[in-house]
């Protein structure tokens, strides 16, 4: 009796996995490191058509049809604009080529996922945004994946019903030498406190190390302390948030787990932990498991690749916009990108932001 009722739980998930079709047609641009890795394979297992890849080479094309049966590969976006068939794009290939790529697809009215960073500045990002307007493209969506990460999730969840006070969150890795770090790499951790606490101002910006700064934004109802470098390792890269509230404490760790630490109360102003010893209680509100190879365990799942990209899909077949990453959401990441980018021009940089945070902190 109970195995047939495994058997029968298990028939049901599978056929539910397998009705789960996308009869419209879609375009892939780039074949970088990253598509390959994060990209292609929830392509492949959501079954998405994809028609057409486009890329730079004609030799890596004329390999790429090998690899991909039933796919075409082309070297130029033409095709992709001109075909009715195509609904959706994907664009991830070099970042200086994305604010180009991107723009060309939104001219076509074509649905478009690009990749982080879709542009260079804030301009240009507004140029995008208009172009969508414009042209009329349904779903235009950015990938920053951990906004869907289950983990981010929750956290924003609990958020919403605290009383916040501070958060601390450090974004670690080694040298980066082949692109601009700010935009390529911190693009997310700023994206992420953005969404998580609203719109943030600098207070405070210090440069340590070549690409590496320490900063001080100040959100709507809480302020944060931020490292983000690239003069550590990525051998033991390291990616954390904490985050203090007038109840409880919340620690994310690689996007891997989430705990909750209640706050101690107090008795005339006196700390009871300090009167009556107790055991620390941290709860996990999300914890990858490590040992069992299902699809929630994955790091393309619990890093939020696999639902970013399934809710791009899911909006374009249904005609919808509900996605997280829409590229007008992304106007505080910019600014406060382009703020600390402004206080880096030319060889005063340095000086300039020295002075900027003696003038917050005489």
């Amino acid at each position: 009796m109970i195995q047939e009722l495994i058997n029968r739980y298990k028939r049901m998930r599978t056929e539910h996995f397998l009705r789960q079709t996308y009869p419209c047609s879609y375009a892939f641009v780039g074949m970088g490191q990253h598509s390959l890795t994060n990209l292609y394979p929830v392509l492949h297992h959501l079954g998405v058509p994809l028609k057409y890849i486009c890329v730079t080479s004609e030799r890596k094309a004329q390999l790429i049809e090998r690899k991909f049966p039933g796919t075409k590969a082309i070297t130029s976006l033409d095709e992709i604009l001109q075909d009715e068939a195509i609904k959706g794009v994907f664009v991830s290939a070099s970042p200086s080529a994305h604010f180009t790529l991107a723009s060309q697809v939104l001219r076509s009215g074509k649905s478009l996922f690009i990749e982080k960073p879709p542009c260079q500045t804030l301009e240009e990002l507004e140029t995008l945004i208009d172009l969508r307007r414009l042209y009329g493209s349904p779903v235009v969506m950015v990938g920053l994946q951990k906004r869907y990460a289950p983990a981010v999730q929750t956290l924003r969840k609990r958020l919403r019903k605290e009383h916040l006070i501070s958060y601390d969150l450090h974004y670690l890795t080694g040298y980066y030498p082949e692109g601009d770090a700010l935009l390529d790499l911190y693009i997310h951790p700023l994206d992420l406190v953005t969404y998580l606490f609203g719109k943030p101002e600098i207070t405070a910006c210090h440069q340590v190390a070549p690409a590496s700064y320490i900063l001080m934004l100040q959100h709507p109802h809480i302020v944060g302390t931020l490292e983000l470098s690239t003069a550590y390792t990525w051998t033991a890269a390291e990616e954390s948030l904490k985050v203090c509230t007038s109840k409880s404490i919340y620690r994310l760790s690689q996007m891997d787990e989430l705990t909750f630490e209640s706050k101690s109360s107090a008795f005339l102003g006196i700390p009871i932990e300090k009167v009556h010893w107790r055991n620390r209680n941290i709860e996990y509100l999300y914890s990858r498991n490590n040992f069992t190879p299902t699809l929630p365990n994955n790091p393309i799942y619990s890093q939020g690749y696999y639902s970013e990209l399934q809710s791009f899909i899911t909006s374009v077949e249904h005609d919808t916009s509900n996605v997280l990453t829409d590229i007008t959401t992304l106007k505080p990441t910019y600014e406060v990108l382009m703020g600390i980018k402004r206080l880096f021009i030319g060889t005063e940089s340095f000086h300039l932001c020295s002075q900027f945070t003696h003038s917050l902190f005489p």
